[in-house]
């Protein structure tokens, strides 16, 4: 019995060791199958401009309008169901100045409603005036609605709001690759916008 002794302590000391190294687990995140980047132009009757946007993506007139917003025709959703995204559009015509900085002024304030769960907001000039193409990006970091927004305009008659949303609870650091992927839609997106006068 006493031959066992040692036996058992070092049986009971090899046995309890902890396999836990203190290392940090590398950062995974789900299993995505990513569609191939490819473009249509989106040239629709209702709307005065056509631009590239992804053929993943299926387009889906606005219906849910509120009484006033009835009167615009050109309000639409570019659906990714692949990815659980869409980006929504809204166009809206002005005749004046005055009107004209009301919807910049609302483009502000749809982006600050995020201030409150943002950790921090960037802001991107869009110009190009060979198209008179003019506007801004709002990339706002954190658990929000809506992570990149942007209106673009020809400072005369056509206002164009867009965002993107994902069908689900938004946390950046889990949503990172499909969000840098539907991000690179945009470049296209801009480059090929035209307004049709």
């Amino acid at each position: 019995m006493i031959r066992a002794i040692p036996f058992i302590i070092f049986i009971s000391f090899t046995s309890c060791r902890n396999e836990h190294s203190g290392l940090p687990k590398p950062r995974i995140y789900p299993r995505v199958e990513y569609p191939i980047k490819t473009y249509v132009v989106l040239d629709n009757e209702e709307c005065p401009f056509t631009m590239l946007v992804p053929s993943y993506s299926d387009y889906e007139k606005d219906t849910l309008k509120n009484k006033y917003e009835q009167k615009f025709s050109c309000w639409f959703d570019l659906h990714t169901s692949s990815l659980n995204a869409y980006m929504h559009f809204s166009y809206v015509p002005f005749e004046n100045r005055t009107r004209f900085d009301e919807l910049v002024k609302d483009a502000f304030e749809m982006a600050d409603k995020h201030n409150i769960r943002a950790k921090y907001r960037d802001e991107f000039p869009l110009s190009y005036p060979e198209k008179r193409l003019y506007g801004l990006l709002f990339e706002i970091d954190g658990p929000v609605a809506s992570p990149i927004q942007f209106y673009l305009t020809d400072s005369t008659q056509h206002f164009l709001r867009g965002s993107l949303y994902f069908n689900d609870i938004v946390n950046r650091d889990s949503i990172q690759p499909v969000y840098e992927f539907l991000k690179e839609d945009l470049e296209p997106m801009f480059g090929s916008f035209e307004w049709r006068y």
